[in-house]
């Protein structure tokens, strides 16, 4: 029977591979055919953020914004095609972001207990000291001591005062530090 040789196309088949030739595939099928980038996963704690890493991010919606308008502006349609998906999903990623902050007023936080936007100097059992800042997940940098408020570190200090020690829970083994200072006299 003839009808039995047409196959329905969905969603994600490959025309080419059913035989079906591109010209009864939709327009809209073409676009959604899993070319596109994955959204940036948000995470699902509180966005809490110091008032630089709101700048930051800020800056981040702007600098977007500025780069989606030029490659709109640039003319080349099919290379503008690939760059817009990049910009568009970061461009959504950090406006959620934006939208979402919860500024924390560090003139607020307790002088004298480690809490969110505190920079820590501890002390590791070989003697050496290191110095460690609090902050917003969109704003931590390991290499700049920028430690994000949900990482192991933050978790083992949060509510430690000068003096305890604590067990910081890492990857390589966990290693028990000293809080020998604590400091929210930031410049924002």
């Amino acid at each position: 029977m003839f009808v039995e040789e047409w196959r329905i196309h969905e969603p994600g088949d490959d025309p080419q591979e059913s035989g079906m030739s591109r010209a009864f595939v939709k327009e809209d099928d073409q676009r959604n055919s899993g070319d596109e980038l994955p959204e940036r996963a948000l995470s699902p704690h509180p966005n809490y953020v110091t008032a630089q890493g709101l700048a930051d991010l800020k800056r981040e919606v702007e600098t977007l914004s500025t780069e989606r308008e030029a490659t709109l502006q640039s003319g080349d349609r099919f290379a503008a095609k690939e760059g817009l998906a990049r910009i568009d999903r970061n461009l959504r990623y950090a406006k959620a972001r934006v939208a979402g902050a919860i500024l924390v007023d560090l003139t607020n936080q307790p002088a004298d207990v480690v809490a969110f936007g505190a920079t820590v100097r501890v002390r590791e059992p070989s003697g050496e000291e290191r110095v460690f800042r609090i902050v917003g997940e969109d704003e931590a940098d390991a290499e700049r001591g920028m430690a994000s408020w949900v990482s192991p570190l933050a978790r083992a200090l949060r509510g430690a005062q000068v003096g305890d020690s604590v067990t910081w829970k890492r990857p390589g083994g966990d290693l028990e530090i000293e809080l020998v200072s604590i400091d929210y006299a930031h410049i924002e």
